[in-house]
């Protein structure tokens, strides 16, 4: 992670595009936000968002829109963990971008026969998160009466996918 490096997997998506996501032509749905339940072979391929702007998360941080520009314009490629440890990687982030909403992902795990994949393609964990430094902030009050920041700009880590994310928007939406 200390240092950046281009990959071919890593594509700049810009505002409302949401061509980068055409391959997700045949998508399955259980019921339960287009997760799909079987599995086919080769590897598994997912879309979400790790962030949400605007949106306070579980210690009463917000993120600003453009809090990722910095970090995204490099062109550094991320790992995909499980549960944001990086002893477990399990895949990569394929294309990464703000949109009006967040921070939005594309994302293939390394295995199709991995136990994040069978979790993924079950519908029991669809929570997206990252891995960051809080570069500029502002701290302001919390609703629970403590002190939450408002985050302008972060150097983003890491991307993972997890059982309980703390912002609990921040959803896979897409599974191919």
């Amino acid at each position: 992670m200390s240092g950046s490096h281009r990959s071919p997997f890593v594509v700049n998506l810009s505002n409302h595009d949401c061509r980068a996501l055409s391959s997700f032509d045949k998508l399955r749905t259980n019921g339960r936000g287009g997760i799909a339940p079987e599995r086919k072979g080769g590897s598994v391929r997912f879309a979400g968002y790790a962030a949400l702007f605007g949106v306070a998360d579980g210690v009463g941080d917000t993120i600003r829109p453009g809090a990722f520009a910095k970090a995204l314009s490099d062109g550094t490629t991320y790992p995909l963990y499980w549960q944001h440890n990086p002893a477990q990687p399990i895949g990569r982030v394929e294309a990464i971008a703000e949109d009006q909403r967040g921070l939005r992902v594309i994302a293939r795990l390394d295995s199709h026969d991995s136990r994040a994949a069978d979790l993924l393609l079950r519908g029991e964990v669809s929570g997206l998160s990252f891995g960051y430094r809080a570069r500029g902030y502002q701290r302001v009050p919390a609703k629970n009466g403590t002190w939450g920041r408002v985050l302008e700009d972060i150097e983003l880590l890491e991307v993972s996918l997890v059982t309980h994310p703390l912002q609990p928007g921040a959803r896979v939406h897409l599974v191919e």
